[in-house]
């Protein structure tokens, strides 16, 4: 060792002076119970800066101490400490000599292992405490309490569990000081029976006892729990302060513990406390969270100094409980008190513009987000991508999604669920497919907007995948993703697996009641709709705005004019629900389809707001169903006065002057279209057959099939006209020849699409069409006379509802 530092003094007289020090000190060298000269150097490091000197006393005196530490001083600037180690534990050595009794106490080895826990290296620490056991040395309370932190940063259990191990096992009855310790390690650590018991054990209880052990509770969600031990505290004259009170508060934090808080928000008023900043915040915050708005505003509007905490509880808590405009105006003033925003700030604001779809707002917050330099944050970029994809921007949220560097689950649940909402479902299973790369485990709302995938693209089988799935992750108990499996399947074609999955659901709220009832309303099945409306009222369940749609919706698709109207009026009646415009709209589709297009025309005129396309949409479908002319113009100028380029309207409007040979009119329609860069929709229809989706068109020649298909097609058509099948040429809206016409209608894309089925799928099992747009009248009855000739089940979605062709018969009963 010496023969390493003999280079690092510069002169003999140095030299002399540190070998003198040193070989002084060398013969205590095998008291070090250390692994390496680095862990010495280490203990030394901090015991040359922290001893007192008196320790030094008998061995050298006081200028020889300091001219020693003056020259190691000027020497570790020129050599960048190289030989620093050796040259501490020298000085270390010395120091100590004095106190043989501290030498047997370990403070060397306490020290360093103090060291190691700031330095985060547990196992290391963990060696070196079993070390000075099996060497005798004491082992200090701190040196505990410093390892037991340790393990509440690393989250590391076993090992905490395996210190108290230690401490029991020499016999130690945890005092305060490290019962604290154990209490609050086992309480952030999720073990808070074990808190408890050390808690019990603890003879001499000081305020931070019972300050850890109210927190742990707290931490944990056991109000109750915290609340008596609060009360336990009080009894046993203990004062709380600020951390006890806070620690409190959060216990209340919860909606079912609101009385509780407001006795303990009393308290601290009667205690005089509730003039401290961050208590009036905790308060603000309790009661956010307890769903009080009006308490927590009132608390905010009275605090003396709001903290940044203050403002996020209420601009949070306004933006979860549907008061987002409020939120908005809270963080407007927010800005003006010159408090620095942070990203939960942000995160709350964009929650609330994406809930109100106000984009331009949300671009707004966007700039701010990045003048604070929080875009790369994931915090923050994952509540801009969900605000630009629920304001139906997906393609600035892709953007801002591609750009982020780490995604988390949040992340990518958010841009899934953009896609679903504009129903794109391919790109959803593009990006899921995607994210099962990166090794990121979905969530029950990414399984969710899979499942919402599946139904839009009716992707049964992979809809069965996910389930399997869903299974095996044990996410099947959720009610999200229960509701969202039910609509998988009843939207999918398979109402009876819909029905059985939520009949075995064993709890159901609002949201799955709702999905089952709209699967049978689209499915036609009314009466199944109405009696589960009157079962989940039966059970407690509140049905909400959704609910009646799907209710009326039911009302609709059979007919059912006077259960709406009761349905209707019953609406702000009996559940205080004001109808929408969705509302009024499922009622004149109640009236109209039943021909009554005065009565639909009466009631838009006495609707409370002003009447939106998709109402005057709806009256035109009706007035094109039972030939109303007059009233079909009328509606169709309302629609074009307020979206102009809406290409439907043009779409029906011509189709129902060619309904009447009015063939002039069709043109002029057509130029104008033309004129106005306006595009119809094209009709199509799909099947999905072993995973893979089979689109067609009218008149479509591009499937690899299209021979067999077509030959088929000739077959079936031979056979429909033995049993008395005569196209409906009406549904042609072309100028043509009628024997052009019965070409045309014959080759709709439905018809092509129930051939392929027949030949692509086992005998006598359902087949399953879906098409964008309502069906035609001849393809709908052509399938029925196509599912008696084959003896097979044929349903078709159409734009509207679910068809079930069977033995001839539909099940809409020839009213849709």
């Amino acid at each position: 060792m010496l023969q390493h530092v003999t280079a690092f003094w510069a002169t003999s007289a140095e030299l002399a002076l540190f070998q003198t020090q040193y070989v002084l000190n060398i013969h205590l060298l095998p008291t070090f119970r250390f692994g390496s000269a680095v862990a010495m150097a280490t203990a030394a490091f901090i015991i040359c800066d922290s001893l007192p000197m008196h320790l030094t006393s008998s061995l050298t005196t006081q200028s020889e101490l300091l001219q020693l530490k003056e020259v190691i001083t000027s020497r570790k600037s020129q050599y960048g400490g190289r030989h620093n180690c050796y040259v501490n534990v020298a000085i270390a050595h010395k120091k100590v000599m004095a106190s043989t009794e501290n030498l047997k106490g370990g403070i060397i080895e306490n020290l360093h292992i103090n060291t190691l826990c700031k330095q985060r290296r547990l196992q290391e620490a963990l060696h070196h405490l079993n070390v000075m056991k099996q060497s005798g040395f004491r082992i200090q309370p701190s040196t505990y309490g410093s390892i037991l932190q340790l393990c509440v940063e690393l989250r590391s259990l076993t090992e905490g569990r395996s210190v108290h191990d230690h401490i029991m096992r020499d016999g130690i009855e945890p005092d305060t000081f490290l019962g604290n310790h154990l209490i609050n390690m086992y309480s952030k650590l999720r073990e808070i029976k074990f808190a408890r018991q050390v808690f019990d054990k603890i003879s001499e209880r000081n305020l931070v006892s019972w300050s850890s052990m109210i927190a742990g509770y707290a931490q944990n969600g056991y109000c109750q729990e915290a609340l008596q031990t609060f009360c336990a505290m009080l009894f046993a004259d203990f004062k709380p302060n600020q951390f006890v009170f806070a620690s409190i508060l959060r216990a209340c934090s919860n909606r079912l513990c609101l009385e509780a808080g407001q006795q303990v928000y009393a308290y601290i008023i009667k205690s005089g406390c509730s003039s401290d900043m961050l208590l009036g915040s905790a308060i603000v915050n309790m009661f956010v969270k307890c769903e009080n708005i009006q308490y927590s505003r009132i608390v905010f509007d009275n605090l003396p100094e709001r903290t940044v905490r203050a403002w996020t509880a209420m601009i949070v808590g306004n933006a979860q409980n549907g008061n987002d405009v409020e939120a908005l105006r809270l963080f407007c003033k927010m800005q003006l008190t010159g408090i620095r925003l942070d990203q939960f700030v942000f995160s709350s604001v964009l929650r609330a513009c994406g809930s109100l779809s106000n984009l331009s707002f949300g671009k707004q917050i966007h700039v701010h987000v990045i003048k604070f330099g929080f875009n790369s944050d994931v915090s923050a970029a994952t509540p801009l991508v969900d605000m630009y994809a629920k304001c139906g921007d997906v393609v600035d949220a892709r953007k801002i999604f591609d750009r982020m560097s780490e995604r988390n689950v949040v992340s990518w649940s958010a841009m899934m669920a953009g896609y679903a909402d504009i129903e794109d479902g391919e790109e959803v299973l593009k990006l899921f497919e995607q994210m099962q790369g990166t090794g990121v485990k979905p969530n029950q709302f990414i399984f969710s907007s899979i499942l919402q995938s599946c139904a839009i693209l009716a992707a049964l089988e992979q809809g069965k995948q996910v389930h399997a799935n869903l299974i095996k992750t044990g996410l099947l108990s959720d009610l999200g993703v229960g509701s969202a499996l039910v609509t998988m399947y009843a939207r999918s074609g398979s109402i009876e697996e819909a029905r059985f999955f939520f009949d075995i659901m064993t709890e159901r709220d609002v949201v799955a009641w709702t999905a089952m009832i709209v699967g049978h309303a689209q499915h036609g099945e009314a009466e199944k709709a109405l009696e589960l409306f009157e079962q989940m009222q039966s059970e407690g369940i509140k049905p909400n705005y959704v609910t009646f749609v799907g209710v009326l919706s039911a009302c609709s698709h059979v007919g059912l004019i006077n259960e709406g109207w009761q349905y209707f009026e019953s609406m702000n009646r009996d559940h205080s629900i004001v109808p929408t415009v969705d509302h009024y709209a499922c009622m004149i589709d109640i009236l109209g389809r039943a021909g009554r297009q005065e009565e639909a025309e009466n009631l838009i005129n006495q609707m409370p707001f002003k009447p939106n396309a998709l109402v005057w949409r709806t009256l035109l479908g009706t007035c094109r169903i039972h030939g109303e002319m007059e009233l079909g113009k009328r509606a169709a100028e309302r629609i074009l006065e307020l979206e102009p380029e809406d290409a439907a309207t043009y779409v029906l409007l011509s189709n129902m002057n060619a309904s009447v040979g009015d063939w002039d009119n069709v043109t002029k329609i057509r130029k104008m279209m033309t004129e106005r860069g306006i595009k119809k929709e094209v009709g199509q229809s799909w099947i999905v057959v072993k995973n893979r989706v089979h689109t067609f068109v009218a008149c479509d020649k591009s499937h690899p099939q299209t021979d067999v298909i077509y030959a088929e097609l000739d077959e079936l058509r031979k056979e429909m006209k033995k049993v008395g099948y005569v196209p409906d040429t009406n549904f042609v809206l072309h100028d043509v020849e009628e024997e052009q016409k019965e070409h045309l209608v014959f080759h709709h894309s439905e018809k092509l699409a129930i051939a392929f089925g027949l030949i692509s799928t086992p005998p006598r099992s359902p087949i399953v069409i879906f098409k964008n747009l309502r069906v035609c009248g001849d393809c709908h009855t052509a399938t029925k006379f196509i599912s008696e000739i084959v003896t097979r089940e044929i349903v078709v979605r159409d734009a509207n509802r679910f068809h079930h062709f069977k033995g001839g018969v539909c099940s809409c009963n020839n009213y849709w």
